[in-house]
């Protein structure tokens, strides 16, 4: 009977441990979700400043050509700055 008993806490402890775990990964995730939600948004020409690295890193890595960087970032600097 006690080897029941035994092996009955384990699986409950194991069990347990592992809905807190999932719990917390819940709890993180939702407070991720939250700073995004919740932070401000750059202004135009930091939101571009961003894109030109990003580009500029896709055509040093051989993703795109420098053309096809200028053609998007063209297009992108339309959308982004129009708004602002």
């Amino acid at each position: 009977m006690r080897r029941k008993a035994a092996r009955y806490v384990t699986r409950s402890t194991t069990a347990a441990a592992g809905a807190v775990a999932t719990a917390a990964t819940s709890v993180a995730a939702a407070a991720v979700a939250a700073s995004i939600v919740l932070s401000p948004v750059a202004d135009a020409s930091s939101r571009m400043d961003g894109v030109r690295a990003d580009l500029q890193r896709a055509v040093q890595l051989n993703q795109i050509t420098e053309e096809q960087a200028l053609s998007f970032e063209a297009k992108l600097a339309g959308r982004i700055l129009g708004q602002a």
